[in-house]
């Protein structure tokens, strides 16, 4: 008895030690500490460090259908749901971006502001023409660029004034944003052909605030159907690719590596650079991923 008590603890043991070890990606960069299940066709993730808590846009049907289900759920930092549906109202919500006490969210052709103190909505920004208002990105100055996926569009909410910024097939289905010092750095889906496909995946481009050109990061060869962006403390980037369910880790000079490969639809992740926490909304699976960043 005691020999196979013995034997079984050596068992577990050992089965422990392959969990932990095989926690981490193949890249030995990240670890998944959490997974969330039960959200509505998730898009987008922001933190928001007042509360230590995140808010996910949940789509909650078509991407672009105007029905009236989508809406704004609270979780915790563990993985749980706080409130479910926080925010109603809203058709298609995707992008985020959190400045001082007010959340910003697209809804297909208008922006929406959310006052977070009272989870109610303040304000809709209208675009008659748009016709796939995607990501979000907030610049220091509070300044928000909202991308146009369908009309190759960069809208600029500035003192209140929500209007076109850039318009260029240069930007080649323009998705996911993020704003790093004068530059707004943009995750190009690629040239469209049919529906959402590409015959030319895209890459990250940087284009400048100041003078607005527009240039590749790396030689343009072709990465992915890119969604999110986010950049580390080193100036690098974490970037996922919604189609073929890839995050990408993507220095500022254009080497790619691949970190995770997972389902399709991973969409608009959230990195804290203060905490090196990763979050992933999973579009497609209704659940978001939460990993631990090795610190290097």
């Amino acid at each position: 008895m005691l020999m196979r008590n013995l034997k079984f603890i050596i068992r577990s043991l050992l089965l422990s030690l392959i969990m932990i070890n095989t926690a981490f990606s193949d890249s030995g960069k990240l670890a998944l500490i959490w997974e969330l299940d039960g959200l509505g066709n998730p898009e987008s993730v922001v933190y928001d460090p007042t509360l230590n808590h995140l808010y996910v846009s949940n789509i909650n049907g078509g991407p672009n259908d105007k029905d009236g289900n989508g809406y704004i759920t609270i979780v915790s930092m563990d993985g749980k749901i706080i409130n479910e549906k926080w925010v109603t109202g809203l058709n298609a919500p995707k992008g985020l971006a959190l400045v001082g006490r007010t959340l910003y969210t697209t809804d297909i052709n208008e922006l929406v502001a959310i006052d977070v103190n009272r989870g109610r909505i303040i304000a809709r920004y209208k675009v008659d023409d748009a016709k796939f208002l995607n990501d979000i990105a907030a610049a220091s100055n509070g300044d928000i660029y909202v991308s146009d996926m369908l009309t190759n569009r960069i809208h600029l909410l500035a003192d209140g004034d929500f209007s076109i910024w850039i318009e260029s097939d240069e930007l080649e289905s323009p998705n996911g944003l993020d704003v790093v010092g004068e530059d707004v750095i943009l995750g190009a889906w690629g040239k469209m052909t049919d529906g959402f496909a590409t015959d030319i995946p895209g890459h990250l481009k940087r284009i400048s605030i100041k003078d607005k050109s527009i240039t590749s990061i790396g030689d343009g060869a072709a990465v992915g159907n890119l969604d999110g962006v986010e950049v580390d403390k080193k100036g690098n980037f974490y970037v996922t690719d919604w189609m073929n369910g890839k995050l990408f880790y993507i220095t500022n000079t254009g080497d790619v590596s691949e970190l995770l490969t997972l389902a399709q639809g991973s969409a608009d992740h959230e990195f804290i650079i203060e905490k090196n926490l990763l979050f992933i909304p999973m579009m497609k699976n209704n659940k978001m991923l939460a990993y631990k960043v090795r610190d290097e």
